[in-house]
């Protein structure tokens, strides 16, 4: 063989090593991107699974609370709902939005775990309005005023009252609307308070007579992802409804 034909093969040879390193450093960039991928995708359901999973380790009722006596006029039913809704923060320790099949009426997921509509949802029980039954009903008489946020097509009694935005829209539909504002002494024990977190999603929760010291501010019973607790939320994020059934 000549010279210039072995610097020929010499050079067909590198070349094909080249090419063959590209392709394996090419191969090992796409296992690494989608080991990445994966890694991330893990990461973001794990968070996932802990939030809805999660549980409230500690005593959910501030330990310097007080308690402030309801007017000597309120209705019975009104002293009912605000302790059903204090109560709850003694039971319900866990948070989870997942979609349940329920019975109907009166259905409920278990009482130690829900959202923050089933901190209405629980406490209007106790005072014998089942608003499970009532958004129901309500939805079916209007479908048309009822939000269509979520592409539903018909009713569906396993998750329709545990919607804020259904709530929300059976108070305004009953005539239970107050004017939203910023200012506390608006609200009052027993009120239902709706929100819009930062992340735009809605929130709900129920003004307690519960207050704190020295400012005297009114906590808010509401589960937003620990359990029902009993905090100084209610000027916390936007008001988006403010309703006084009792």
């Amino acid at each position: 063989m000549s010279i210039r034909s072995r610097r020929r093969a010499q050079s067909k040879t590198v070349l094909r090593a080249q090419v063959t390193s590209w392709w394996q450093c090419r191969n090992s960039f796409s296992r690494s991107s989608v080991f990445v991928v994966f890694l991330i995708l893990t990461v973001a359901s794990s968070c996932q699974r802990q939030y809805v999973s999660r549980r409230a380790i500690v005593v959910a009722i501030p330990p310097t609370s007080i308690a402030k006596p309801l007017p000597p006029n309120a209705a019975p039913q009104l002293i009912q709902f605000v302790d059903a809704a204090v109560e709850q923060s003694k039971v319900t320790t866990g948070y989870d939005p997942a979609y349940v099949k329920i019975d109907y009426p009166n259905g409920d997921v278990p009482s130690d775990t829900g959202v923050c509509s089933d901190v209405v949802v629980r406490a209007f029980r106790k005072v014998g309005i089942d608003l499970q039954k009532e958004v129901h009903e309500d939805m079916q008489r209007a479908w048309s005023g009822y939000p269509r946020k979520w592409g539903a097509r018909g009713t569906d009694t396993n998750i329709d009252h545990r919607r804020v935005l259904n709530l929300t829209t059976w108070f305004d539909r009953q005539g239970k609307s107050l004017s939203v504002s910023n200012d506390r002494a608006d609200y009052l024990p027993g009120d239902v308070v709706a929100w819009e977190l930062s992340d735009g999603i809605e929130h709900i929760g129920i003004v307690t007579n519960l207050s704190s010291e020295p400012d005297k501010h009114y906590f808010v019973v509401h589960n937003i992802g620990a359990g029902a607790r009993i905090e100084d939320v209610l000027l916390a994020w936007k008001i988006i409804g403010h309703y006084r059934y009792f």
